[in-house]
């Protein structure tokens, strides 16, 4: 009965993530390739949807630099 519960958990599991898959790649193929709507967004707009999200400038200001690094949000110009 283990074994049987066992393999029932991980095809369900199989199941979920290969759905999961097929709608990352449905998502991807159904986006705009219009370099103006995609990352890496400027700065500004990312503080900005920070600080209307309700962070804190120094939170925002962290989050930010996180996105940069990752190559979601362009970096500050100074």
């Amino acid at each position: 009965m283990e074994n049987f519960v066992r393999r029932m958990s991980m095809a369900i599991a199989l199941a979920v993530a290969a759905g999961g898959l097929g709608m990352s790649t449905a998502t991807a193929q159904a986006a705009p390739a219009s370099p103006d709507q995609g990352p890496p967004y400027p700065y500004a707009d990312c503080l900005k949807a920070t600080a209307d999200k309700g962070e804190s400038p120094a939170q925002g200001k962290w989050h930010c630099d996180q996105l940069v690094s990752k190559g979601w949000v362009k970096p500050p110009t100074r």
